[in-house]
């Protein structure tokens, strides 16, 4: 690592700070802002469109807790329950924010399809005595109710639409954009794969967040322990890659399952794994210590390098951010990426002091 490289790492608290918009996913914690019963645990949860995720839960009573967010900056947000998908002869609950900042959620009936025909407190869905709920927390609104049907609910044609104008006295303007979706309240596979998160978030911690920087640090200020410390960065940068493909690999396995709207992270972690597949190639490639162009490599190996473990530091930072990881990841990796910075600057200034002081030495004859 040269003091160039340093200055780069250390840049990274501020990237970190630059990513704090509250991401919902399936895996946010709801108790912490939603009233009960709609902060419970057990609510099934699956990304629909766009940034719309639904919860929901259903009991043997055929009540039907439902948990609606999405991305909000200003307009209504609803969804809507039909008999054939389309809009008309449906009804629909709608959340929005009004002028003054006060949360408003109503039930309309969609008799046709201009403004005028969405009419406010009609329609053919039944509440419950749970008062309904409507919260705007981070980036995201959430509209939360309960609805009583005559029985369980299965196969189910939902609505779902927005809108960036703001209702004047509950009247809807129309949408910006809807879709219609066939949704089944009593699959299984709607729960979410927490374990596997973990084993994503783990894996690609230790990989490419803990053992890569341990084998770079051993390559820079270990050289006096020749040839131990080749073969100990060989071994650890190995078995770093190997943790951190192994968290690619749990990583696309949870994007197939949850289809989360998480390019950035997704982007950076393909970057990535293709500079450890580069740095991985170059290492069979290794020309001789002799060789005109191993100067060039030497380059080359070291840029990539530190290239790779500043994007790895960023894209685990945001990864633990946007996954709703919680306060013991952001803790834990912090205090491993302060250890890792305190080492490299110790480590470095004991460096570059011993060159000063080869340099100013006088001469032996």
């Amino acid at each position: 690592m040269s003091r160039a490289f340093l200055t780069l790492i250390l840049t990274l608290g501020a990237a970190i700070t630059a990513v704090h918009s509250q991401v919902d996913s399936c895996g946010s914690d709801l108790s912490t802002f939603l009233p009960a019963p709609f902060n419970a645990s057990d609510l099934k949860c699956k990304p629909i469109w766009n940034s719309f995720i639904l919860r929901y839960s259903q009991n043997q009573e055929n009540v039907l807790s439902i948990v609606l967010s999405a991305a909000y900056t200003s307009g209504w947000v609803g969804i809507g329950f039909s008999n054939d998908g389309m809009m008309v002869g449906s009804s629909a609950m709608v959340g929005f924010i009004g002028k003054g900042g006060r949360a408003h959620i109503k039930q309309y009936y969609l008799r046709g399809q201009t403004s005028s025909e969405v009419i406010v407190n009609e329609g053919q869905l039944l509440t419950t005595d749970v008062a309904p709920a409507v919260v705007l927390y981070g980036v995201n609104i959430y509209l939360a109710f309960q609805l009583k049907f005559s029985a369980p609910v299965t196969q189910q044609k939902l609505l779902f639409a927005f809108s960036s104008a703001t209702p004047n006295n509950y009247h809807l303007t129309e949408h910006d954009d809807k879709t219609s979706v066939s949704f089944d309240f009593s699959a299984a596979t709607s729960t979410y794969p927490y374990q596997l998160k973990r084993n994503h978030g783990a894996l690609v911690i230790f990989g490419w967040g803990v053992l890569l920087p341990i084998g770079a640090i051993i390559a820079r200020y270990c050289r006096q322990w020749d040839p131990l410390w080749f073969y100990l960065h060989v071994i650890i940068q190995f078995a770093g890659f190997i943790f951190g493909l192994a968290g690619v690999v749990a990583g696309i396995s949870l994007y197939n399952k949850l289809h989360s709207d998480v390019k950035i992270h997704r982007g950076l972690g393909i970057f990535i794994l293709v500079l450890g597949i580069l740095q991985v190639i170059a290492f069979f490639l290794r020309p001789d210590r002799d060789s005109k162009i191993r100067k060039y490599w030497n380059w080359y190996h070291h840029w990539v390098g530190r290239l790779l473990l500043f994007f790895a530091a960023i894209n685990i930072a945001y990864g633990i951010q946007v996954g709703d990881a919680g306060n013991s990841w952001k803790v834990g990796y912090g205090i491993n990426l302060s250890v890792l910075l305190m080492a490299v600057t110790v480590l470095e200034t004991m460096l570059w002091t011993k060159w000063s002081k080869n340099a100013a030495a006088p001469p032996t004859f």
